[in-house]
């Protein structure tokens, strides 16, 4: 079994969720029926399916993060903190960062993880599948979205009909994927990494130009982008409670 590390990333100033996140680094919301922060979900998560090093690439209010999570130990991981660096803005220039920092090395698995998102995942079932099919790059994804407004079907400059939040018929990304570290040290030779690069916008459609294995890992789990007020807002608690309470048996021990 390949070694694998948890990058995080939690350092985003949370615009879409002021002015909450005047006050709090956006993965430190609580949320759940208990008020846990949403990070301590994702580590939990990860903890569960024995994901044990972690990497979180901080820079926002994240003093909150270290000041809570510590080194990890009360949650039974291996936290190592890497702070963002301007000269490598973007989610891809936190990779690179964190490559440069020695946070992993080309050789492990990297399981990407975007700190806005809550889900229960079948992080064991992902990760096999992307060794067994010895992928460059396994995305998750998602059917059944549904967008947040109406959309109008128009034909010959009438419209026809309006359909209210329909749902998409095609998976979408839902900010959870595994890649080879060997990857992000290729395309860091290659110059690949200029600034301001995003992973999904620009590093996996790269990959899928030049002909690595980038497959689909395409999951029926709750998930939940946590990205905006509104969103929080309507976050429903006791479900969370409902859902996530296999990773916090433990500790109600």
């Amino acid at each position: 079994m390949r070694h694998t590390v948890a990058l995080i990333l939690c350092g985003g100033e949370g615009t879409r969720l002021r002015p909450l996140t005047f006050y709090f680094q956006k993965t430190m919301l609580p949320i759940g029926l208990n008020q846990k922060p949403l990070l301590e979900y994702i580590v939990r998560l990860l903890k569960y399916h024995r994901i044990n090093d972690i990497v979180m690439l901080v820079g926002y209010k994240y003093k909150q993060i270290i000041n809570y999570f510590e080194d990890g130990s009360r949650f039974g991981v291996h936290i190592k903190y890497i702070c963002d660096d301007p000269k490598f803005p973007g989610t891809g220039g936190a990779l690179l960062n964190a490559l440069r920092q020695n946070a992993f090395s080309p050789k492990d698995t990297l399981l990407i993880y975007y700190g806005d998102i809550l889900s229960n995942i079948n992080l064991t079932e992902m990760l096999n599948l992307h060794y067994k099919t010895n992928a460059a790059c396994t995305i998750a994804l998602a059917r059944g979205y549904r967008v947040r407004v109406g959309v109008a079907e128009i034909k010959e400059g009438r419209i026809i009909r309006l359909i209210e939040k329909p749902s998409l018929d095609f998976p979408v990304t839902i900010g959870i994927l595994a890649i080879e570290g060997r990857i992000i040290e290729t395309l860091r030779k290659k110059g690949s990494f200029k600034r301001g690069i995003d992973i999904m916008g620009d590093i996996i459609p790269e990959l899928i130009d030049q002909g690595y294995k980038v497959i689909p890992y395409i999951t029926n789990a709750f998930w939940y982008d946590i990205g905006s007020t509104e969103r929080y807002e309507k976050l429903n608690h006791a479900e969370v409670n409902h859902l996530f309470e296999f990773l916090f048996e433990d500790s109600q021990r």
